[in-house]
């Protein structure tokens, strides 16, 4: 985070790992709100642009009160900002057509000068019929789709075209327009050590978000766990790069203090849906026994005095192995909420790190 992180720490394996900063909003909207809430969106990246903050990322969920379609908002987001990274933390790749996935995010890449970090993921399923597919668990798909969009973005044949009348041509067909380091900056979110391996052996960056697909005894060791054998794995000429997502929140104030207890309080209540904007879905209805807590692990939100969220985070394991912190902003914060929670951890936890800067991320 330039200009904020200005002592450098050992990490445990004795090395000085530089840490790049970033914060992850879903744009939440109340129904009937979303031209405003994406207004404060973008405003959102200004000002943690003029705070110093390395990145900022949005998820993209569907048929929810979240934003759907990232790679059209953040080429508008660049138009406002002049060199925060612009973070995809999840696209559910397993529903995207990986051939005009590809298109989208070369064009978007050259509309944001180069400043896109693509994140995928699997990605909620329920959605097959909507997408005119039949129920899978989506995993093998997304593998699929990720394969064929990694070889677009490379330049390399996607099938051959044909005439008029449906009879093959001698001719490959290949994405135009691509951007030529597209595919240095490619992510993909693990949900276990068995999936961080893979995505190590596919040479791509690893994403690891505030919650596991399975149930830990350890949350933070398991993710550094998790970033060894990604690390272990990797292959290809491309750096290996880890993030972790962090619920960070120094209360300042009587007030604040109990409004991030009251926060936490509701993801270990709620889990997966706390923290949701007026109208959203409640993703515990979508499972079968309408509770889905025991199937995940979700991080503990760290809140407190700042001298404590401090020690929490300078005793997390896992973010001491990583290169980059992605700061989870609660879902249903405001614009107001969350400008003053980045202003509170840009001035009282960014600086006390202890980490290096990273200026090649």
């Amino acid at each position: 985070m330039t200009d904020l992180i200005t002592r450098g720490a050992e990490a445990p394996s004795g090395t000085r790992r530089p840490l790049t900063v970033g914060f992850h909003t879903r744009i939440p909207f109340a129904t009937g709100r979303v031209a405003e809430s994406v207004q404060d969106g973008i405003e959102l990246f200004r000002v943690g642009e003029q705070l110093g903050f390395d990145r900022g990322w949005v998820y993209q969920r569907h048929f929810d009160n979240y934003l759907s379609s990232p790679l059209v908002f953040l080429p508008v987001v660049a138009q406002h900002t002049e060199r925060i990274g612009l973070g995809t933390a999840i696209i559910g790749i397993r529903y995207e057509d990986p051939v005009l996935l590809a298109e989208a995010a070369s064009l978007a890449d050259h509309l944001t000068q180069g400043r896109l970090q693509l994140g995928f993921g699997t990605g909620q399923g329920g959605f097959d019929a909507a997408f005119g597919q039949e129920v899978n668990d989506g995993r093998d798909q997304a593998q699929d789709r990720l394969a064929v969009f990694l070889r677009a973005i490379q330049g390399q044949s996607v099938g051959r075209g044909t005439d008029f009348g449906g009879a093959p041509l001698d001719r490959e067909l290949t994405v135009r327009g691509l951007s030529d380091t597209l595919i240095e900056r490619v992510w993909f979110g693990a949900g276990s050590a068995t999936s961080a391996t893979r995505i190590g052996g596919q040479g791509l960056r690893l994403l690891l978000s505030t919650i596991l697909t399975e149930p830990v005894d350890d949350y933070n060791e398991a993710q550094r766990q998790a970033i060894a054998d990604y690390r272990a794995a990797h292959t290809g000429p491309r750096v290996p790069r880890v993030s972790v997502s962090r619920s960070v929140l120094p209360a300042t104030t009587p007030e604040l203090a109990r409004l991030y207890a009251a926060y936490d309080e509701e993801r270990r209540t709620l889990g997966p849906g706390a923290s949701r904007p007026q109208g959203a879905v409640d993703p515990r209805a979508l499972d079968g026994v309408g509770d889905a807590r025991p199937r995940f692990s979700v991080s503990d939100a760290v809140h407190g005095d700042p001298s404590a969220v401090l020690d929490a985070l300078l005793a997390d394991v896992a973010l001491a192995e990583a290169d980059e912190l992605i700061l989870f902003l609660p879902p249903a914060f405001g614009l107001a909420e969350n400008r003053r929670l980045l202003e509170d951890l840009a001035e009282h936890v960014i600086p006390h790190l202890g980490r290096p800067v990273s200026i090649s991320a």
